[in-house]
């Protein structure tokens, strides 16, 4: 049996990214994901499966973390979202099991944890948790904490404190490996929304 081929090198088309090559990076850093999780991730493997250059990857995502957070972003978006249920508490319930469950079936959920533990000693992936992960990945989340405040559930001033309940709250479950446990999730929701 033949090895397998890499894929051939892709044309640049300038200073623009080049559709398929962006395509075929994510591609390849899912797949990688899959295969070997946070740790096992890294550019020079996602450039040769996708036979793109690295220096076009790094120009494009400056760290390892920078690509996660970009293959994070798509399967979280796809799987999670901030339906408008009507009150704080059926919002974070369904958000929150939505939110778990990605995180134990996606291999991007997964690795997570991976993201989190390697900021904590590196300071590029500090970085990239602390500028580039939290910001966009906590707007759903704080979008139902507004929505209550608009419905006069809960007071504006508290949006950002309840937010960063919330966010320890799932953060310690998935840390610590205790997201399989939904029926936490109601109690603890119960508490944020008093």
């Amino acid at each position: 049996m033949a090895a397998a081929q890499p894929p051939a090198r892709r044309a640049s088309i300038g200073a623009r990214r080049n559709p398929d090559t962006e395509a075929a990076v994510l591609a390849a850093a899912r797949s990688l994901l899959v295969e070997r999780g946070y740790a096992g991730f890294s550019i020079d493997e996602v450039a040769r499966r996708a036979g793109a250059g690295k220096p076009t990857i790094y120009r494009w995502w400056s760290t390892k973390a920078d690509l996660f957070v970009a293959v994070y972003s798509a399967e979280k978006a796809a799987a999670v979202v901030a339906a408008d249920l009507g009150d704080l508490r059926s919002d974070l319930i369904r958000y929150t099991i939505d939110l778990w469950r990605f995180w134990r079936g996606n291999p991007a959920g997964s690795a997570f944890r991976g993201l989190v533990a390697e900021a904590q000693g590196g300071a590029a992936a500090l970085d990239a948790l602390r500028h580039k992960f939290l910001g966009a990945r906590l707007e759903a989340a704080r979008a139902i904490f507004v929505r209550a405040a608009l419905r006069g559930e809960i007071a504006e001033s508290e949006v950002e404190d309840r937010l960063a309940l919330w966010v320890g709250f799932n953060w310690f479950q998935s840390l610590t490996e205790q997201i399989d446990d939904e029926s936490v999730i109601a109690r603890r929701v119960d508490l944020l929304c008093r």
